[in-house]
Order: C-alpha cells, then structure tokens, then sequence
C-alpha cells in the first residue's frame, strides 16, 4: 500500500501520502501504511481521513486552520459492492489549491489501489478457502481412516461371533482366532494358553510347526512371572507396550520368551468363562503397536467370544472323551478262535458326538446239549439310527438283550434271536431302530464252518471265496423300527470253505452324499476281490478297504469285521 502513497505523493507533488483503512477492513486497527516510510501522521490528517470515511466522498481541503496551514486530498477505497475499503491521500505542509487534473489523477490511482485491495482480500480469501479445504480434505480423510477403521473392527467382531459359534473342539478355536486377527489386527504371534488344575498350559498351532518355543514352555504355574498368568490372576487386559516393561516388571523366562518370539508389544486378554477365567489370549507385534481405548473394546469383546467358544470346546471334548470310553467299551475284545481269523475296525463320525450306534459283537454260542461245548459262534454287526450318546446308549441296550435272546433260545437259529430281541423292544418300549446283521457260525468237518445268517435291513455281507470271485449275499427282511410289524424273521445259510474272506460292514463304509450307494457297494466288491487274495492280514484289509472306499470326513460311524477260514 505505500507503494501508492508513493505514486500518489509523486503524481501530485506532495511530500506525504498515505493509505488509510477504516477499522472494519482488512488491516482494522492497524497504522496507515505512509510515504515517506514510517513518516508520523498528524492527528489533523487523522482527522480528515476519518471525515472521508464518514462522508464516503472525496475531499479536497485547499486549507486547514493551522499556524502553518496544509492542504489535504483524500480519495474513498470501495470494494466490488460499493463498501468502504478505506481512503487514499495525500498532504502538503503548506497551503495549496488542487488542480482539476490533480484530482482527476489521484481518483485514478484511487481505483487502481481499489482494485488492488480487492484482488488481494480475493487471494486472502481464496487462499483460506484452500486452507479450509486442505484442513477438510485432512479431516475427512482422517474421519475416513477411522470409520474404515472402526467398520473393519466391527466386521471383525461379527465374523468372530459367527465363526467361533460352532467351533468343535480346541484345535478349531485356535485356528478360527488366528484367522479372524490375522487379517484385521495383523500380530506376528497368536497364542492361547488355558488353565487347568493351577497350571498355564499352551496350546500349540497343529498348523504352524515353525514357531520358535525353545524359550516358550509347554505349561507354567499360575503363580509365575509372566503377563499371561498375571492377566489370569488379576482378571484383566494385561498390555506390554515395549521390551523395557517386560524386562522391569517380569521374569527373565517371560524375557527370553519375549526375545526369541520377536515381540515389541503384546495384549494378553483373560478368556472369562461362566465359572471363572479359563486362560489368556495373547497377542503380540513384532513392531510397536498403539493400542488405544476403541481397540481395548474390540480386543474384550474378541476375548469374550473366543472364551465362549473355549468353554464349549472343552465341554465338547469331556463329553467325546466320555462317549468314546462308553463306545470302547461296548466294542467286543475279539476272541481267539481256533480254524478262524478275526479283525474288527471301528472308525467314529466327524461330527456330533463322534460316537454313534454301530457296533460289531462276537460271543460263543451255547451248543443244542451241552452249552459252551460245540465251539459255535454268533457274530453281529449292527448299526442303531443316530450319531449320539443316546444312540451309543440304546445300542448297548440293544447289543446286550440279543446276547440274552441267543443264550435263550439255544440251539435255534439267528432269526429266532432277532425275532426275540424286536418283541422284547416293543415289550420294554425301548425306541430302538436301525439294522442288524447276525451271524451263526458252527464248526464243520475238514476245517469249514456252517454260516446261517438273518439279516434285518442290513447292508450285504461279501463273501469272498477262494478262487478270487466275491459273493454279495443280498437277502433280507425289514430293518427294526418301532413303527414296523413284527414280522417272522427269515435265515440264509452258506459254506464257508478254507480260503474264504467274509466281510461284515455297516453303510457309513458305503453310504456318502452324491454317490449312489449301489455303486459303493460295486466299488467295495472289486476292492475286496483284489485284496482277498492276496492273503493280507485281516487289519490291513481292513485298512485298505477303509482308505478306499469309505469317505476322509464321514458323516456315519463305520463297523468293518472280518472273518477268514485258513488253509489247513
């Protein structure tokens, strides 16, 4: 602005100019930008300028009262509305009279600072408007980063609830964590440690052999120095944010394993169960790692789900371990039988309670006169609907009372044990259902044995003969079920010669979804006649025929029994 106070003193010839803003301009409050350079301004010309403000009009003064007089010209400063901006002037310390051209010219200059002023607040207010606009730009892309990141938490947490709700067991929870943070919170190190009976015991990844644990015990006491027992006593969020805390505060165990896992920050979360902690999850970070209140929040609530799921998980494998002790026990211990060859092969399901109700039993049969003196046999293999405790329980019942119907009705045939066992249910109201496939088998001359079978609903046994063909021995009757007639029982009988391999199997060996069941049974026959032959041993056999035909991840448990007539 002196730049004109100085063109105005020149076109002019006066020895003082200056450029004056009213208060309410952009420079309010400050001096009157002078020419010369910071020359004094005399409260009289103060005076004038604010008359100027006050009229909105030029004034030219040609002489002031004063002892030695002056002479002022002021020009108004307006804006692109017409607003006052201020006022350009110029003074003479003497008593002058202003030309018309002098006037002319100091109103052109007047315009032309005017303009200048103008286009100055215009780049002062464009220049805030991108100052605003970059200030905006950075809060929304701020605002941005924190919705996507609190969108990603929540997606988080959804996928958490969803996938640990029907985890099976705790191989499957660890792994669904560690799927779930990996991708959102990205740790270099996932561990859960569980407690039992005082002690700390981790489990480890089945899927990540590599993870360096030479300084990682296996199990630690609840008592120790380290922030995952800490988390488990004191009930709370446990937060390493850097090496010199877990060297100040822990022992040189949890030092060491800090080292040698890499970590620069780690979280170790109590899993609160219903009846109390159940262990810590830890996390940890290779680089450090700010975690702020929002993800505490995220990382509880992950706590709290995977808790869920560890709780269930163990009730899960106490109760499979239960279930699976009951099944043992159920299942025959094969007997030594001389001119036979025994094996059995129980394979549970892959799902519920990974017990169910087939089942194989193997007993001496009472001889016509002089019970236990023939050498006879009964050989069952039966498969009861369900995939339960309850449908293990109802086998064992079932299992039992046809033992009862053979020693009960010695001397006759397996259908009249069957026929016994489908009255006594519907007498008893025992809701039992399935199918059974029993077997007789007695001693006869020059090493045979003299099979009569009745078979209710069952799958076909195979009978593989000695010169390599393999009889599928379809007869049957109606499977047991409760909403059924009890209909007389019929009996098949066969010779089995040295040299034969008879297999009894239950359908979860030949029974898969989108596979016709026919066509399994086909495949089993073809397996069975390669094999037979060759002489393996009855378990391998069964091995075999098991890796073959049946499914890796069956929906059905799978009875596979076997019994082979030697060479003499």
């Amino acid at each position: 602005m002196n730049r004109f106070a100085r063109l105005a003193t020149r076109l002019l010839a006066a020895p003082q100019g200056l450029v004056w803003l009213v208060p309410s301009g952009e420079s309010a409050g400050a001096a009157p930008e002078c020419w010369p350079a910071g020359a004094p301004v005399a409260p009289d010309v103060l005076e004038c300028c604010r008359r100027v403000a006050g009229l909105g009009r030029p004034l030219f003064l040609e002489f002031v009262g004063s002892e030695s007089g002056f002479a002022f010209a002021g020009v108004p400063l307006v804006g692109s509305s017409g607003e006052l901006l201020g006022l350009l002037a110029v003074v003479d310390h003497e008593a002058r009279a202003w030309s018309a051209d002098e006037v002319r010219d100091l109103s052109d200059l007047a315009a032309a600072c005017s303009a200048q002023i103008r286009l100055r607040e215009r780049a002062e207010t464009g220049r805030r408007a991108q100052e605003e606009a970059r200030e905006a730009a950075d809060a929304a892309e701020g605002a941005a980063a924190r919705m996507h990141t609190l969108l990603d938490r929540s997606r988080l947490l959804l996928r958490a609830a969803e996938d640990l709700a029907d985890t099976r067991g705790l191989d499957d929870v660890r792994s669904r964590v560690s799927d779930l943070v990996s991708g959102d919170l990205k740790p270099s190190y996932i561990g859960l440690v569980l407690l039992n009976q005082g002690s700390l015991h981790r489990i480890a990844d089945p899927l990540d052999a590599d993870q360096p644990f030479e300084e990682v015990p296996e199990s630690y006491a609840l008592d120790s120095d380290w922030p995952s027992a800490r988390a488990v006593r004191e009930n709370r969020m446990i937060v390493v944010d850097d090496r010199s805390e877990i060297t100040s505060s822990y022992g040189p165990e949890a030092v060491a394993g800090f080292d040698v896992l890499g970590l620069r920050t780690a979280v170790c979360l109590p899993l609160r169960g219903t009846r109390g902690v159940l262990g810590t999850l830890v996390l940890g970070w290779s680089d450090l790692y700010a975690i702020t209140m929002a993800e505490r929040a995220v990382l509880t609530t992950l706590a709290g789900y995977t808790a869920q799921a560890v709780e269930r998980a163990l009730h899960l494998d106490e109760r499979v371990s239960v279930a699976r002790q009951l099944q043992e026990a159920m299942l025959t211990e094969l007997p030594s039988v001389p001119g036979l060859e025994l094996a059995a092969l129980y394979r549970p399901a892959a799902r519920d309670d990974m017990v169910g109700g087939d089942w194989y039993d193997i007993y001496p049969l009472p001889g016509a006169a002089e019970p236990g003196s023939t050498g006879a046999l009964a050989v069952t293999v039966g498969d009861i609907t369900g995939h339960d405790m309850r449908a293990a329980t109802l086998m064992g019942q079932v299992r039992s009372m046809l033992r009862q119907a053979d020693h009960d009705h010695r001397g006759e045939g397996p259908e009249a044990a069957l026929s016994a066992l489908e009255l006594a249910c519907r007498r008893l109201d025992l809701p039992a259902s399935g199918t059974i496939l029993h077997v007789h088998l007695r001693p006869a001359p020059d090493g045979r044995w003299h099979m009569k079978w009745s078979n209710a609903g069952h799958v076909p046994p195979l009978l593989a003969t000695p010169d390599g063909a393999v009889d599928r021995l379809t007869g049957h009757d109606l499977l047991l079920h409760p909403a059924l007639p009890c209909g007389p029982r019929t009996c098949d009988s066969r010779l089995l010669v040295p040299g034969s391999t008879l297999l009894l199997y239950t359908d979860g060996l030949v029974e898969e979804r989108n596979r016709d069941i026919e066509e399994s049974i086909a495949l089993l026959v073809r397996r069975l006649a390669a094999a037979a032959p060759r002489d393996l041993p009855l378990e391998t056999l069964l091995r075999s025929l098991l890796d073959t035909v049946g499914t890796t991840a069956p929906d059905d448990d799978t009875v596979l029994l076997a019994l082979r007539v030697p060479y003499r």
